[in-house]
């Protein structure tokens, strides 16, 4: 194989062959005969050309291959997964996955960490006292077979073709080609063994996808690849326009699901996307015959409480302390909380999520770089929503915060991103459509 050939062929609008895209990545992967500047320039030609459904299938099931694969098979039922392209204040995983296993779904999830100013699921859950989320792979199929339910950090050696080309991606300016978004979701899903994967694509400020066609073109992508690969795939396209949950930061994030989990919170921007969420999960897995009965099961675990008590039994089940979810605090406190009061009267005519995120990142509770140290004890309390009336001097926010240095630097973020104007905004939907 020549690579230059490769990349004039692409460059050019041709068509890979299955065969040429596998040597090509197999190749960069194993330092085998592609370089860097070659690879960085088939990107580039990526980016510009795009790439057909088959040369897409083609480049994930290669990525797959390049490493490690979980084997489910022994697992009893259909396993599910659910992937969220990131957002502020999405909490959906902590309720949603204990939900699922409740109503009888098998839910082996691996999850990642948060980076900017997105939350990762396995932080939030590492804020749980005594919680482990690196777990073998012999402990995570175990404890998935005993109680339904595991969500942990990757293990062994998934798909180290993508974690080598999303680096190169980051300093060529071709993370946000969508064929390459859609296979390097897709290669880690496939690779992590589910049968059922719901996609949560997210579109709107605080979101990968600004804008609504951007986040249906990458759900379609995904969910062809899906198909093509031989999984049961669905896209919800929702809002994160604004941050979804009332919470950000890591400890406040496992309080608000919990609280949701109890039926504290009906009715919430969260729990509707995430009893929607888990709804699909059930239908797509046959636990439930249809969506309606799905989504009045997922309502019934709410309120009988048995999601909760499945969450309880999956932090016990990995070290963590299962009074939490009857006790939130047990979970770390911040030093110093204060409120951030309007400075006029109207309606919130916008929130921008994206800007709320790093309002959190600043009091240290996401990460600028990878491995940087999070707290989990700081955050953000949102008072209000897109739409609410506020009077002059009422909180707009409530900060949890380590020092009184982060306090007002968080404090002027927030009052930034926060618009107040004098007419109630038109409301956006929360779950804007869904792609099968």
């Amino acid at each position: 194989m020549n690579p230059y050939q490769l990349i004039l062929k692409k460059r050019n609008g041709g068509e890979h062959t299955p065969e040429e895209i596998r040597e090509l990545v197999l190749g960069f992967a194993n330092d085998q005969g592609i370089e860097t500047y070659q690879m960085a320039a088939w990107l580039m030609a990526v980016w510009f050309k795009g790439m057909t459904v088959p040369e897409l299938s083609a480049l994930t099931q290669a990525m797959v291959d390049s490493g490690d694969q979980i084997d489910l098979s022994s697992l009893p039922g259909v396993k599910v997964d659910k992937h969220s392209t990131g957002g502020v204040g999405d909490t959906t995983t902590l309720i949603l996955a204990p939900l699922a296993a409740a109503a009888g779904a098998t839910v082996a999830k691996m999850s990642g960490r948060g980076l900017g100013h997105t939350g990762g699921t396995l932080d939030k859950l590492e804020s749980v006292p005594g919680l482990r989320t690196d777990l073998t792979s012999q402990q995570f199929l175990d404890q998935v077979r005993r109680i339904g339910v595991a969500v942990i950090s990757q293990t062994g050696n998934l798909v180290p073709a993508d974690g080598k080309m999303y680096s190169l991606r980051d300093v060529t300016a071709t993370v946000d080609s969508i064929p390459l978004i859609a296979s390097s979701v897709m290669s880690k899903k496939i690779a992590c063994g589910a049968e059922v994967i719901l996609l949560d694509v997210k579109y709107g400020r605080g979101a990968f996808m600004e804008n609504l066609a951007d986040a249906r073109e990458l759900a379609r992508r995904m969910v062809d690849l899906g198909k093509a690969l031989g999984r049961r795939v669905r896209a919800v396209i929702s809002d994160m326009d604004q941050p979804l949950g009332t919470m950000i930061g890591n400890a406040l994030e496992v309080q608000e699901a919990i609280e949701i989990l109890r039926n504290e919170r009906p009715g919430s921007a969260l729990e509707v996307v995430s009893v929607e969420l888990a709804a699909h999960l059930l239908e797509m897995a046959g636990v439930s015959e249809n969506l309606e009965r799905a989504r009045v099961r997922v309502r019934e675990l709410i309120q009988n409480g048995e999601g909760l008590r499945k969450l309880g039994e999956m932090f016990r089940a990995q070290g963590g302390d299962p009074r939490v979810v009857e006790d939130t605090s047990l979970l770390p406190q911040a030093p110093i909380i204060e409120p951030v009061p309007s400075p006029s009267s109207g309606f919130v005519t916008g929130i921008h999520a994206q800007q709320i995120g790093f309002a959190g990142t600043a009091l240290g509770a996401g990460r600028k770089r990878k491995g940087d140290p999070i707290d989990p004890a700081v955050g953000i309390i949102m008072e209000h929503r897109v739409g609410d009336a506020v009077e002059a001097g009422q909180p707009l926010a409530v900060v949890h915060a380590r020092d009184r240095q982060t306090l007002a630097e968080a404090r002027q973020i927030l009052l930034d991103s926060i618009a107040i104007g004098p007419d109630r905004p038109a409301p956006r939907k929360l779950i804007e459509e869904i792609v099968e």
